[in-house]
């Protein structure tokens, strides 16, 4: 009978402890700069590469946060996520088209930032990516 209480209290405590990370894990909301999604697309294809575009406005260029929010997109294997980011308050794209460039280049000297994530899961963030 010790026994059952002992691994019950094992298991006890190992769900606790993945619950716990489960739940504190930090997002998107723990960043301090304000993101706000402007325009989305993603294609149709859900038995091949997805592919993602967001334009993002955002409150301030602090460059490790937009890296970070980059990070926290969704992204599929073999798929493209790509953020570009716009400061708040500055004219953005309302809708995207379904290839690049994304957005009719008027917009391009308003993007701050641009994060993307390839097929192959390598992440690249470059400052000023249209000038």
């Amino acid at each position: 009978m010790k026994i059952k209480r002992a691994i019950l209290l094992v298991v006890v405590i190992v769900l606790a402890i993945m619950l716990w990370n489960a739940f504190t894990q930090e997002g998107v909301n723990d960043l301090k700069t304000e993101f706000r999604e402007v325009a989305f697309y993603r294609n149709e294809n859900n038995t091949g590469p997805v592919k993602r575009v967001y334009v993002v406005t955002v409150s301030d260029t602090t460059w490790s946060e937009l890296e970070a929010f980059g990070n926290f997109q969704p992204h599929n294997k073999l798929g493209t996520t790509e953020v570009f980011f716009f400061l708040k308050g500055s004219q953005t794209p309302a809708k995207l088209n379904n290839t690049a460039p994304y957005f009719p280049a008027e917009f391009n000297t308003a993007v701050v930032g641009k994060y993307e994530k390839n097929a192959s899961g390598l992440t690249s963030f470059r400052k000023y990516p249209m000038d």
